[in-house]
């Protein structure tokens, strides 16, 4: 990232992400590059310096900066998105998706995975500091065959010329698809294996991509630098045909049962649940008959599916369907986690460490240990106890990324160096 800044973080009770249990009073420092050279009790920490920007957390926790690995930062979660692509012109849709990035960036997500309508250039000026956002992964597309979930005919027949929803139809097509999302900058490949909840003219228990299609694009990415495939995997049979054809993460997983956890298991694979979809409350009078039905269908068995998959220990990462949920409310996620059976610390992993792996980038993100980028968060109180805290965007009062500070809202005389420091944390250098 841009502007790299040392920093030192102090009055803070820290959660690493790896240790069982929070330092209760501890510091973080950060170097030049931004990297990590100390994040332990206070008492063993190396003495401030004036040279070093400080902020003063008041009590708060000490975070690492959490992933969201499931958004759609190009689709409004305030409307549908055939309403967007008929109301919504180009320029409109770039200047909503940039709010977006630093909606989601202020909540706590430091970085994110996005599965599909958002092209790569985003990426690229959020790593290029053009745009604040989340460090970002992308997809850009979508694949799945005719009358699958990523088919943008609507019931009336009316098509919606998304140029994310590319359709294939044989092991051919497939392969072809996935080139041209490599072509187009994607760093991960998603698939539809299944219907889902949110197309009209499937189901969640529909079959999408076949067992040698899925395994065609898995090899398609695998011959271009290794890259992961994701699936859209509701139903039981979607979610057993992509694990079989070698995906890295099962999204949404809704029907998953043994078999599919066994499966999870035996392949090393991740389940990205998108608990918000499941979580968000049903209003009949907002929402088609058929998407209702299909919700009100799905969603008590969902959470006994996905309580059943936590208490497998099956490896889980945070991730929303942001853009279907609300964006900006991205770390209420951990809380539905914890609802279902998962504890407050390991929640709090599954959105950190655990999300990092998924992501590929642990070698770098996810924990707060020395060697490690300082991307981090400060939350009000101590979410390890109430994980809710995290839920409120306003709780979240620093967020940093390899030791540039994004967001600060703390009360200026916390802040340690006063003026100089809230200068350089706000991101205004000379």
């Amino acid at each position: 990232m841009e502007n790299k800044s040392p920093l030192r973080v102090h009055n803070v009770r820290l959660v690493d992400g790896v240790s069982d249990a929070a330092v209760p009073d501890a510091v973080l420092e950060a170097d030049a590059d931004g990297r990590i050279t100390f994040a332990g009790p206070a008492g063993e920490a190396p003495p401030a310096s004036r040279d070093i920007p400080a902020i003063d957390g008041q009590g708060g926790t000490l975070l690492p900066g959490f992933f969201d690995c499931h958004v759609h930062l190009g689709l409004p979660s305030n409307r549908s998105v055939v309403e967007q692509a008929l109301t919504t012109g180009d320029v409109m849709r770039m200047i909503q998706t940039t709010h977006r990035l630093r909606e989601t960036l202020e909540s706590g997500i430091t970085s994110a995975r996005d599965l599909g309508a958002l092209p790569a250039a985003y990426r690229d000026a959020v790593a290029g500091g053009q745009l604040a956002g989340p460090r970002l992964q992308v997809a850009v597309g979508i694949i799945s065959h005719t009358g699958g979930h990523a088919d943008a005919t609507l019931p009336s027949g009316l098509h919606l010329d998304f140029d994310f929803c590319v359709l294939a139809d044989d092991v051919r097509e497939v392969r072809l698809a996935a080139r041209r999302m490599l072509r187009d900058g994607a760093d991960v490949i998603k698939v539809c294996t299944s219907g889902g909840i949110s197309s009209a003219t499937d189901d969640p228990d529909d079959e999408d991509l076949l067992d040698e299609e899925v395994a065609a694009v898995v090899d398609e990415a695998r011959r271009h630098r290794g890259r992961p495939v994701a699936a859209h995997a509701q139903g039981r049979a979607g979610i057993l045909a992509a694990i079989r054809g070698g995906v890295r993460s099962v999204e949404h997983g809704f029907g998953i049962d043994d078999r599919g956890c066994d499966l999870l298991g035996e392949r090393g694979a991740f389940l990205v649940p998108t608990l918000a979809t499941v979580f968000r409350p049903l209003e009949r009078s907002k929402t088609s008959p058929w998407h209702y039905e299909k919700k009100r269908r799905w969603n008590e068995f969902t959470k006994k599916n996905i309580a059943a998959a936590i208490e497998r220990k099956v490896s889980i990462a945070a991730g929303t369907d942001a853009g279907i949920t609300p964006h900006g409310h991205n770390l209420a996620e951990l809380s539905h986690l914890v609802e279902l059976g998962m504890s407050p610390m390991d929640a709090i992993r599954a959105g950190t460490v655990h999300s990092a792996r998924l992501l590929e980038v642990d070698d770098r993100l996810g924990t707060l240990r020395p060697g490690m980028l300082a991307d981090l968060v400060i939350c009000a109180g101590d979410p390890v106890r109430d994980i809710t805290l995290l839920s409120a965007p306003e709780n979240i009062v620093v967020v940093a990324q390899q030791g540039v500070v994004r967001k600060n809202t703390l009360p200026t005389e916390a802040t340690g160096e006063t003026f100089v420091a809230q200068h350089i944390l706000e991101g205004h250098h000379d």
